[in-house]
């Protein structure tokens, strides 16, 4: 088993090597692409090659697991050296969910800190909610725009990723335990159209509860 998953990462890093050219350089922004959807799939990857992204895209979150070494097999050779600096899952996957992708990377010490943006062609507010608190960087409405992956790739790139993940923690927490109350101008949510995607943000700047 080890080395059937030894193999199967390799196999998929050198399909992703062959097919993307150029995208080996160790500069670019490398994006792990995980959607059960053939289509969805090649314009998530057509989008991160537009935007000199080098991609590797699987169709499960088990393939996903497997390609960056977390499915269990203890002996995996190299996996160390596997540079991943974004991983974008669709959510409504048959096997295993993104939700529950999300979750096993952000459990595992390895790979924990890479920021995970979840994509779903529904914006169920719980869903969000609950992807947000395990941890997720982003929620993107589909269809997935090239201003998405532009934004997402230069918000990586600036490193920006865990410290603002570590700001929505803490207000989110402050939240729950009433310290602070929201006006709707304290809020920074874009509204999902049909035409269009849309980024769930967490608010701006909370304001005091006046206890007196």
């Amino acid at each position: 088993m080890a080395v059937a998953g030894e193999i199967l990462r390799r196999s998929l890093a050198e399909e992703v090597g062959v097919s993307n050219g150029s995208s080996s350089c160790s500069e670019e922004l490398h994006v792990l692409a995980v959607d059960d959807s053939f289509v969805d799939r090649k314009v998530i990857e057509r989008l991160l090659r537009i935007s000199s992204c080098k991609v590797t895209a699987v169709e499960s979150g088990t393939r996903a697991l497997q390609y960056l070494g977390l499915d269990g097999e203890k002996s995996s050779v190299g996996f160390n050296d596997l540079k991943v600096n974004l991983i974008m899952t669709d959510y409504s996957m048959p096997g295993m969910t993104g939700y529950e992708l999300l979750k096993k990377i952000k459990e595992s010490s390895a790979f924990r800190e890479i920021p995970v943006v979840i994509m779903s062609s529904e914006n169920i507010l719980t869903r969000i909610d609950r992807c947000l608190e395990e941890g997720a960087e982003e929620f993107i409405v589909k269809p997935v725009k090239l201003s998405d992956v532009k934004r997402l790739k230069d918000f990586i790139m600036k490193g920006e990723g865990e410290e603002e993940k570590r700001k929505r923690k803490i207000l989110k927490r402050k939240l729950q335990d009433g310290v602070f109350s929201l006006s709707s101008s304290d809020l920074a949510v874009e509204l999902p159209s049909p035409s269009r995607s849309s980024t769930i943000c967490m608010p701006k700047r909370p304001k005091l509860v006046n206890r007196d």
